[in-house]
């Protein structure tokens, strides 16, 4: 088990940063190339573990994909030129790869099986899987079919309507990827708004799309075409350059090229209402996604109820926020948030262990936490729990503790984040 000892410093965060590509963004992209019929260049893609796991799905099914740095070219052949695998395809870490790629691989005429490490073992599939077996997939896994490893055996599927009971931007993906596949019309009615990537990024493979308030169609049969994607700047990953740009003093720091979806801002909205010294500038679109550069200052931060229909918006980063939140005037109420217990790890339990061995006053909920704000940091020895999220906020709460700080088992960070601690240096003067 890897770990950093990280010690107590004065410095302050002042300049420039880009951050990684998003991470929603590039699996998807890979999926939506590797069907599409011709070359698609991706550039500024997350070259993370996670989004590696879904490049590998597809070169085991026969696309020829080619890796040079953060550049991806995908030598797409169409949907009928993908092969059945020759042996399992590994999921690893990623919740996205396994969730997204059900929809995909229920509707092909292949047989597949897919398994993934421990911690991808225990998350809930059947959330996935009961839909689409409602669209006629033929899917069996562990658990009574809810958990990996799963087998596939691809059928032609038959589009259908369906009203999540989840807030889950991968449970929608993977249906509306399943009707591209299938015959007819698949609806989507989401339960409350999530990310929107797919639907911002299929039209730039030449699918229709349409969507009309909390409902998302898509016919069946469309074939997409290459299409070039540049990736944003992953505002997740941004998230804990801005937190710890908002509580360690004198710090001013300017984010560049950040993604700024209007699903995925949540982080900037959460921040403004604690008070935070941050402005936002759109400068392009990436096809329909607007990209801009964030500007973050140290300020004295307020607690908040952070509720509703943001929190789908935010859910990941709502560990960084919760660091946050140690730092602010007054108490903080996080509510609405059990999806939290589904992540790589149970984060509501690994945020709240985490902070309090460092020595914030924070309590778990079913559905969140309440945080005590105020509360100096006195470090000491914490574990990631296998989850990237929670190995970062780790070694941000070191900027700000009195002691030292040993995060263990930081190589997981490498699976959203792999240039973290170089990039933290770079802006640490």
């Amino acid at each position: 088990m890897s770990s950093i000892e990280l010690k107590p410093t004065d410095k302050r965060l002042k300049g420039e940063l880009s951050v990684p590509g998003d991470k929603s963004i590039s699996h998807r992209s890979v999926i939506f190339s590797a069907l599409a019929q011709g070359t698609s260049v991706i550039t500024n893609f997350l070259t993370g573990e996670d989004c590696l796991r879904t490049v590998e799905a597809f070169r085991l099914m026969g696309v020829n994909i080619e890796q040079e740095g953060n550049k991806i070219t995908v030598h797409g052949k169409g949907i009928s030129h993908l092969r059945e695998p020759s042996q399992p395809i590994n999921f690893g870490n990623s919740g996205t790869t396994a969730r997204l790629m059900s929809g995909v691989l229920a509707g092909l005429p292949l047989f597949t099986t897919a398994f993934g490490d421990e911690s991808l073992s225990k998350r809930p599939m059947d959330r996935v899987i009961q839909p689409l077996r409602v669209m006629g997939a033929e899917i069996r896994g562990r658990e009574d079919d809810s958990l990996l490893p799963l087998a596939f055996r691809g059928k032609k599927l038959e589009g259908t309507r369906h009203e999540l009971t989840v807030k889950s931007a991968q449970v929608k993906s993977a249906l509306l990827l399943a009707g591209m596949l299938a015959e007819g019309e698949t609806e989507v009615i989401e339960l409350g708004e999530t990310r929107n990537h797919t639907e911002m990024l299929l039209p730039e493979f030449g699918v229709d799309v349409e969507v009309e308030g909390r409902s998302i169609k898509i016919k069946g049969g469309q074939k997409p075409f290459a299409s070039d994607i540049k990736v944003p700047g992953d505002i997740s990953s941004a998230a804990f350059f801005l937190v710890a740009a908002s509580i360690v003093p004198d710090s001013e720091l300017i984010i560049r090229d950040v993604g700024l979806n209007p699903t995925r801002d949540g982080i900037v909205r959460a921040l403004k209402e604690m008070g935070a010294n941050i402005e936002v500038h759109v400068h392009t679109h990436i096809g329909s996604e607007p990209v801009g550069d964030i500007v973050i200052r140290h300020s004295r931060l307020k607690g908040m109820t952070l509720e509703g229909d943001l929190i789908p918006n935010v859910i990941d980063e709502i560990p960084i926020l919760a660091l946050a939140a140690t730092q602010a005037e007054g108490k903080t109420i996080i509510k609405d948030a059990e999806e939290l217990r589904y992540k790589e790890t149970d984060r509501i339990e690994a945020v709240v262990e985490t902070l309090t061995t460092l020595g914030a006053d924070v309590q778990a909920q079913e559905d969140g936490m309440v945080i005590q704000g105020g509360s100096p940091l006195k470090g000491g020895s914490v574990d990631s729990f296998g989850d990237h999220r929670i190995g970062m906020m780790g070694a941000i709460a070191s900027l700000i503790c009195e002691g030292e700080v040993i995060v263990k088992n930081k190589d997981c960070i490498n699976i959203s984040y792999p240039s973290f601690f170089t990039d933290l240096n770079q802006v640490l003067n």
